[in-house]
Parts: structure tokens; C-alpha cells; sequence
């Protein structure tokens, strides 16, 4: 067994699901991890609101606080874990470990994506760490391998289903024919969606991830708020149909790509090859498609979210503050974060091809006003498809495009909008060029 300089001790502040299964992980793998990496990991003291969850998970009453306070100040704890989420108090449990020179592991991801900056600058000047794998992509280490496995790349592109809440939504209604409604409802009820679907289902969590991962993938400051967001609530079952019939699959991604012009960031419904990896990423589960110029493509699959699954990538990155705390070893403190050195594009200038479908008047001569909106805006149509849904007033009516910016699209919804023969604009989807995300990787010889 190697020699252990001395106990680590941690401190950990919520004590929810993911919380709960820190908890449960460092007491179930203490003996693991002392014989095989000479740590001895200690939980000295958790912190919740609610006495009765420490006694579930086994926690001595002398270790638990209803203070989040207490952890901080104990002047034996080298770690603090926060996993209570938002911005407050975290931003100040935050603030005060790290005055007080404790490095923080955490898996709030909505907190980092903003003020990352801010935070990591802080850690920077006292000299401990921040470590964020559960942040970006729940038990898949992807955090990790930007760090260090594909650290000899330049990164070209990240793409990739960042939440299960969607994902599970998206995957039923296509296995099952559903509306969104009728699976977020049922979702909510199996507990695979919080009551309040927001952040999942209109895209924030997926692009505080965006702004994690790419941040660290091209070394530029990437924040939530740079990221465009879509969410899927106006994604349908015959939407969902449409593209399995043209050979696509509808998710929803989270799209990071290193252009000439600058960092793409952007999260939103897209239309993907049904033989992509992608596209077989089903249920809950997550994935992360990442391209290095001499690496290629690579691919990341696993939970993204989950008690244990989360628990393994929070004490991991526990772990690896620990080797160096029992050996001794100075771990230095957090790189200072990565200032803008690209522009963020705008969505305006995306390049791609789009799905449109409009409910139109089910009358003669509908279509040629319709034609006549996308030819004045420049946007060039290469198939037109009339679905079977009409009730005798209206009916649906799909537009596939040749490649065109994003911009141009947005004036022909607009127009669209406004012309009598058009009742909604119901659904636009870009198909997405996945050839593009490797633009730029070696040739393998």
C-alpha cells in the first residue's frame, strides 16, 4: 500500500440526490482508496437543511450542520463540495472557501457558465482549484479529456445531447408517435422531469454545458449567456415523422465550433443523419461528440445526470485534489480563466439547411404567395411536401431549403407570418451539416 502523508478531509454542502450519493460513494470505496492510492478520505462534515437525510446517509450527528458556514471555517477540511445549485448562497460558499484556501469541487453548472471568470480568478489569486467535471456532462468525463487526453489537439467542434430531460422526451415521442405535452406530463410523473421543465426544456441547461465545454475546448472565455437558445417545445410527433421518412432524427444539441470567424456556440432542435452516433443516443442518457485535428472524431457516452453517476465525477475530481493533498504535493493554484480571445458568432450568420412547416389556408393559389416570400429573401427551396392533417380549413405544409444564413430564414418567418394564407409558422428545424464538425482534421495515414 503506498504511504499516506495525511487524512484529506472533505467537506460537503447539499445533501440532495447527487449529494446523497457523494456521501454514500466515499464511505462505500474509504478502505478502496486508501490501499490502492494511499488516500485516507474522510466526509468530516455535510451540510443540509434537513437533519433527518444526514441520519439516512449515515452521517454522525457531530458531522452535520445545518450551516453551510461551519464547513467553510473548519479549519481541517482541505475540500469543499458544493451541490446545492443556483447562484445563492453558492457564489458565496464559493467566495468564502476559497478566502479561507480550500479548493472547491462542484457540479453547478448553471453558476459556472456565468461566472466562471469571476470564480476561477478568485481561486487563481489564493491559490487552490476549482474542478467542474460534473458540470458539463454528469458521469462523462468529458471535462477531463479536454484537460488532459486530447490537450495535444486544436479542437474543432463539440456536438452533443447535453440533457437527458429532453432526450427522454424527444426519444418517446419518437418510439411512441407522442406530443411534447403529453410526454412532459409523463414525464414529470416518472420523476424523469423536474415540475418546473424550464431549464431542460428550453435549452439553458444544455448551454450552461456549451459554455463550460467550449471555454476549455478552444481556450476563449464562452459564457451561458454567449450561447443561442432553443428549446423543444414546438418540436411535433409529425415533425418528429418528417424526419425519420427524409432519414433524420430530431434531438436536441448543444453545438460548439471553433470558425474562422469565431466561436459557433448555440443549442437548439436539429435534424441529424439516423446513422449518425448521435442519433442512437436514446432515453436519458447523454453524449458528447468531440473532433481534435489529429484525433478525429471521438465520442463520450454515458449518464448525465443521476445520483451515482454525477457522485462518480464529483469524487473523482475530489480524488485527484486528494493524491496531492496526502502526498504533499503542491497542486498550484486555478489557471487564470481563459480571457475572449474569439468573437462569439451570431446565430444571424449560421450557415445550414432548414425545415420549415407552416399551416397554410387549404385553398388554390395558397402556395404561390408562400414560393414568392422565400424567393424575395434569397432563401432557395429544394423540396415542397403537403402532410395529410388538413381539417378541410387549413393544412400543413413542409419546406425543406438548400444552405442558407439564418438571417435570411428569420424574413421569410417573418413574411410568412404575415400573409394571410399562412396560419403559423409552426416548426423551423435546422438539419445540420455533421460533415462540417471536421473540417479541418488530418488526414489518418
Amino acid at each position: 500500500m503506498p504511504s499516506t502523508t495525511r487524512t484529506v478531509n472533505v467537506g460537503l454542502i447539499g445533501l440532495g440526490t447527487v449529494g446523497g450519493g457523494v456521501a454514500r460513494v466515499i464511505a462505500r470505496h474509504h478502505d478502496e482508496y486508501l490501499s490502492a492510492y494511499g488516500i485516507d478520505l474522510r466526509l468530516k462534515m455535510a451540510s443540509a437543511l434537513e437533519p433527518e437525510r444526514a441520519a439516512e446517509l449515515g452521517i454522525a450527528p457531530e458531522a452535520f450542520t445545518t450551516d453551510w458556514h461551519d464547513v467553510v471555517a473548519d479549519p481541517e477540511i482541505d475540500i469543499v463540495i458544493e451541490l446545492i445549485g443556483g447562484d445563492h448562497p453558492a457564489t458565496e460558499i464559493f467566495e468564502s472557501a476559497i478566502a479561507a484556501g480550500k479548493h472547491v469541487v462542484s457540479a453547478n453548472k448553471a453558476l459556472l457558465g456565468r461566472r466562471i471568470d469571476y470564480l476561477g480568478s478568485l481561486a487563481a489569486q489564493a491559490g487552490v482549484q476549482i474542478r467542474c467535471e460534473a458540470a458539463a456532462g454528469g458521469g462523462i468525463p468529458i471535462v477531463n479529456a479536454l484537460e488532459h487526453a486530447l490537450v495535444a489537439n486544436g479542437m474543432l467542434a463539440i456536438a452533443g445531447i447535453l440533457n437527458g430531460t429532453t432526450n427522454y422526451i424527444l426519444s418517446r415521442m419518437a418510439s411512441e408517435g407522442l406530443d411534447f405535452d403529453d410526454v412532459l406530463a409523463d414525464a414529470q410523473r416518472l420523476g424523469y422531469a423536474e415540475a418546473d421543465p424550464t431549464a431542460d426544456v428550453d435549452g439553458f441547461d444544455a448551454a450552461s454545458k456549451v459554455a463550460i465545454l467550449s471555454s476549455i475546448a478552444f481556450h476563449t472565455r464562452v459564457t451561458t449567456d454567449d450561447v443561442y437558445m432553443q428549446g423543444i417545445r414546438n418540436v411535433s410527433a409529425a415533425d418528429i415523422e418528417q424526419a425519420r421518412e427524409m432519414g433524420y432524427c430530431i434531438k436536441l444539441l448543444g453545438i460548439a465550433r471553433k470558425t474562422a470567424e469565431g466561436i459557433d456556440a448555440r443549442v437548439h432542435p436539429t435534424m441529424i443523419p439516423a446513422d449518425h452516433m448521435l442519433a442512437g443516443v436514446s432515453g436519458a442518457m447523454n453524449a458528447v461528440f468531440a473532433v481534435g485535428d489529429a484525433v478525429g472524431e471521438t465520442m463520450f457516452y454515458g449518464a448525465g445526470a443521476g445520483s451515482f453517476p454525477t457522485a462518480s465525477a464529483v469524487v473523482g475530481d475530489v480524488l485527484e485534489l486528494a493524491n496531492g493533498i496526502a502526498s504533499g504535493i503542491d497542486l498550484g493554484p486555478e489557471p487564470e480563466p481563459f480571457p475572449r480571445t474569439a468573437p462569439i458568432r451570431s446565430i444571424e450568420d449560421l450557415e445550414t439547411r432548414y425545415y420549415i412547416r407552416l399551416s397554410v389556408v387549404d385553398r388554390v393559389g395558397t402556395l404561390a404567395p408562400v414560393v414568392a416570400a422565400f424567393a424575395d429573401a434569397g432563401v432557395s427551396i429544394s423540396a415542397i411536401n403537403q402532410l395529410r392533417d388538413g381539417d378541410g380549413t387549413t393544412c400543413s405544409v413542409v419546406f425543406l431549403t438548400h444552405t442558407a444564413r439564418e438571417r435570411d430564414v428569420q424574413r421569410v418567418c417573418s413574411a410568412l407570418e404575415a400573409l394571410d394564407e399562412v396560419a403559423s409558422v409552426a416548426s423551423v428545424i435546422r438539419i445540420e451539416d455533421v460533415d462540417a464538425w471536421s473540417e479541418g482534421a488530418e488526414e489518418n495515414e
